[in-house]
C-alpha cells in the first residue's frame, strides 16, 4: 500500500512538472509570427509517416541509421511494458497482464528484451562514435560544453534503463523458478523470456531469496524512475525531437526547395505604384519589420524547427561552406535560435508573461559573417532527418540586414546599385547590353 502511494505521488508529480514545461515550450513557440501553411493534410500525413515514423531520411547514412533504428524501435515497443509497470505501480500488482495473455505476454516481453539488447549495442556504438572515434560532425565547436554533456547523459541514462530492465526480469526469473515471485502462481515455474531466462540464472542464481527480491525491486524502481526522470529531462534536452519530430515533419514546407515567401509589407509599398486598386494586406498603423531581428520576428514554424533540432550535424557536414572552412554551421544557427528563444522565455517568466526588452537580439548569437557565408544551396534542408529549414532563418536575417540596416557586403551593394541604375547587375547601361552580339 505504501509502495503504491509513493509510486502514485511520483507519477503525479512527474506528470505535473512535465505539463508545466510543455506549456512553456508551447508558449515560446507561439511567440513567433503566425504563418499560413497549405492545407494539404494527406500529403502532410504521408510526409510525417515516412520521415518521422519511417526514418526515411536517416538511411542516407546506413550505419548510424541502423544504430538509431535499434534505439528507436526499442523506445517505441517498450512503451507496451511501461503501461504494465504503471498499472502494477498504482494497483500494487505484479505482471498484471500475464494471466490473461500468458503465451502472447511471453512473446511481447521476449521481443522487447531482444530490442533492448540491440539498443544496448546501439548506445555503446553512439558513445564510442562521440567520445572515442570522434566522428567529425559530432565534435564541432558548437557542441562544446552542455550539448556534448547532454548527448552523453542521455546515452548513459539509456544504458542504465536497459540494465534495470534485465535486473528486474532476470531476478524475477530466478524468483519465479523458486516459486517466490509476486507472480509465482501464474505459470509452470519459468517466465520463459528470451534473454533474461538465460542471463537471470547465470547472474543472479547464486543470490539469496532476500537478495533476489532486492535486485528485482531495484530494477523495477530504477526502470520507472529513469523513465520519469527522462520524461522531465526532455524539455531541457535536444532529445525533445522524440516528441516534436512528428508535428515538425507534419508541418514541413511543401513548396519546392529554394522558394522564398515575399514580404507583404514590401508588396504593400510597391504594388500601388503599378495597381491603384491594390488593397494593402498589412496594417499601415502597425510597423512591419523587414526581415528578422529577433525570435519574435520568426514564424512559429521556425521556432518549432529550433526546438526539434536533434543536433546530429548532418546539415553542417553537408554544408559546402562549412566543409571549405567558412564559419557557417546550419546546426549552430538552429541551436542559437533555440538558445535565444529560451532566453526570451525566461525573460517572460521573470516578468509575469511579458517580454521586457533586454537590449539583445538574435544577432548577438548569430554573426553577419555566418549569414553571408551561406550560398543558399539547400543542402542543409535536404539532409535534415526531421525536415528542419535553417535556410529560412538565414534568409530572413539577411533581409533585415539589407532592408533595415543597409549592411550588405560591398559586392551585393554594387549589384543593387547597378540593378537600380542599369536594370541589370552589370556595370553598363541597358543600351549596351546587346553589344556582345555584334562580335558574332
Amino acid at each position: 500500500m505504501i509502495s503504491s502511494l509513493i509510486f502514485s505521488i511520483l507519477l503525479l508529480a512527474a506528470g505535473i512538472f512535465f505539463t508545466i514545461n510543455v506549456k512553456k515550450i508551447r508558449r515560446n513557440i507561439l511567440i513567433g509570427r503566425d504563418v499560413e501553411l497549405p492545407r494539404n493534410n494527406g500529403e502532410r500525413f504521408k510526409t510525417m509517416m515516412l520521415v518521422a515514423f519511417g526514418q526515411q531520411k536517416m538511411f542516407a547514412r546506413p550505419v548510424p541509421a541502423l544504430l538509431h533504428l535499434f534505439l528507436y524501435a526499442a523506445f517505441i515497443i517498450t512503451q507496451i511494458e511501461l503501461i504494465e509497470i504503471v498499472v502494477d505501480g498504482i494497483t500494487g500488482s505484479h505482471r498484471v497482464f500475464r494471466p490473461s495473455i500468458h503465451g502472447f505476454y511471453t512473446f511481447i516481453v521476449s521481443f522487447i528484451e531482444i530490442l533492448s539488447v540491440l539498443a544496448f549495442i546501439g548506445t555503446i556504438a553512439f558513445l564510442a562514435r562521440r567520445n572515442l572515434l570522434k566522428v567529425p560532425r559530432l565534435v564541432k565547436r558548437e557542441l562544446n560544453g552542455w550539448p556534448k554533456l547532454d548527448a552523453n547523459l542521455i546515452l548513459i541514462g539509456e544504458l542504465t534503463l536497459i540494465c534495470c530492465i534485465f535486473m528486474m526480469n532476470g531476478a524475477d526469473e530466478v524468483l519465479y523458478r523458486r516459486n517466490l515471485s509476486h507472480a509465482a502462481n501464474l505459470g509452470d515455474g519459468s517466465l520463459g523470456f528470451s534473454i533474461s531466462g538465460h542471463i537471470g540464472p547465470l547472474l543472479f542464481g547464486g543470490l539469496s531469496d532476500n537478495g533476489l527480491h532486492l535486485v528485482e525491486r531495484i530494477g523495477w524502481w530504477g526502470h520507472i524512475l529513469m523513465v520519469l526522470g527522462f520524461l522531465n529531462y526532455l524539455p531541457y534536452s535536444k532529445h525533445l525531437h522524440i516528441v516534436l519530430g512528428f508535428p515538425n515533419t507534419y508541418f514541413s514546407n511543401l513548396h519546392k526547395k529554394g522558394k522564398f515567401a515575399t514580404l507583404e509589407s514590401v508588396t504593400d509599398v510597391v504594388a500601388p505604384n503599378f495597381d491603384p486598386a491594390y488593397v494593402p494586406k498589412t496594417d499601415p498603423n502597425h510597423h512591419q519589420r523587414f526581415g528578422v531581428k529577433d525570435v519574435q520576428d520568426l514564424t512559429w514554424k521556425n521556432l518549432l524547427d529550433a526546438y526539434t533540432c536533434t543536433e546530429c550535424g548532418r546539415c553542417t557536414s553537408a554544408c559546402p561552406q562549412n566543409i571549405t572552412g567558412k564559419k557557417l554551421s546550419p546546426r549552430k544557427i538552429m541551436m542559437d535560435t533555440r538558445d535565444r528563444l529560451e532566453e526570451v522565455g525566461k525573460n517572460m517568466d521573470a516578468n509575469k508573461g511579458t517580454f521586457v526588452d533586454d537590449g539583445k537580439s538574435l544577432f548577438d548569437y548569430i554573426s553577419n559573417e555566418e549569414l553571408w557565408a551561406c550560398n543558399t544551396c539547400n543542402a542543409c534542408v535536404q539532409e535534415c532527418p526531421v525536415n528542419i529549414d535553417p535556410l529560412a532563418i538565414i534568409m530572413d536575417m539577411r533581409r533585415f540586414l539589407v532592408m533595415e540596416q543597409s549592411q550588405a557586403p560591398n559586392e551585393l551593394n554594387l549589384m543593387f546599385s547597378n540593378t537600380e541604375n542599369n536594370g541589370a547587375p552589370w556595370q553598363f547601361s541597358p543600351s549596351d547590353r546587346a553589344n556582345w552580339s555584334k562580335e558574332i
